[in-house]
């Protein structure tokens, strides 16, 4: 909603400036028209001061205002910051841990891993009503951008990058995300859903997934990053503890070295991806 608010406030300020600018052309294309003898004609005129001072400092207004807005607007919803309410009149508890995903995007489908409860999904959240969520998100392909309208803002995925975006959800249900740029031929497809559910629910979500036969590791995931278009949500019950650390590095397949091992590289690299 703040997003929203913010560029709603820059659109109002630049109209000032645009609104005028387009009815001035209409009113001397019109009244300067060549069939119009009452219009002044001038030939040696070329300055004014009042028109100048008139078309330089208005603009310039609307510029430091809009400059000023933006700058603590965006700060102030710097996706990397832990959030400090739940809600407009809720502020979050101190004791209050927030919930860690670790998202990585791949050529079509979102993976989700939870380190905590040792599980991961396939194109399928489920988080905690007013439980804040920290988003950790690398790709391991192009660069994608993860959107969920209800959640949080939009933030970039890139390869051998981590980027953060923190968000919270306060009603309960099913909510749509996505990847909102186009990425290739299963773009379409590459949604999934959030279940914002209570605590117990959650907890039985977890142990749903537990149930699961299947473990992602190096080489399940390797397999996984086969390209699929509409995959089907899947679940993991078990996770290869070190596996986030080799996606980010780019070394899950067997014998490949990871970038931190690379001569003059320092490791994998945080970018703000706004």
């Amino acid at each position: 909603m703040q997003q929203g608010e913010l560029i709603i406030y820059a659109t109002v300020l630049m109209l000032i400036i645009i609104l005028p600018v387009m009815a001035l052309t209409v009113f001397f294309s019109f009244h300067y028209r060549a069939s119009n003898k009452k219009a002044r004609f001038e030939p040696d005129w070329d300055h004014s001061v009042s028109l100048e001072i008139i078309v330089w400092a208005l603009p310039l207004a609307i510029i430091i205002c809009l400059a000023g807005l933006t700058w603590v607007a965006t700060h102030r919803l710097e996706p990397y910051n832990d959030l400090r309410r739940i809600s407009p009149e809720k502020p979050i508890s101190a004791d209050v841990t927030p919930l860690t995903i670790q998202v990585v995007s791949l050529n079509w489908k979102w993976v989700f891993i939870y380190p905590e409860q040792g599980i991961a999904t396939v194109n399928e959240i489920a988080t905690v009503v007013d439980r804040p969520v920290e988003f950790k998100l690398t790709s391991a392909t192009v660069m994608n951008a993860f959107y969920i309208p209800d959640f949080a803002g939009m933030i970039y995925t890139m390869a051998a990058m981590e980027t953060e975006l923190n968000g919270v959800l306060n009603e309960p249900g099913e909510y749509r995300g996505f990847a909102s740029h186009y990425n290739g031929p299963g773009f379409s497809y590459m949604d999934f859903t959030v279940h914002a559910l209570d605590e117990t629910g959650f907890q039985e979500w977890v142990s749903t997934v537990r149930e699961a036969d299947q473990t992602l590791d190096r080489d399940s995931y390797v397999a996984l990053e086969a390209p699929t278009i509409d995959h089907a949500v899947t679940y993991y019950g078990h996770v290869d503890a070190d596996l986030w650390r080799r996606i980010l590095s780019m070394c899950v397949p067997r014998g490949t070295t990871c970038v931190e091992d690379l001569g003059g590289h320092g490791g994998h690299s945080k970018h703000s991806g706004h």
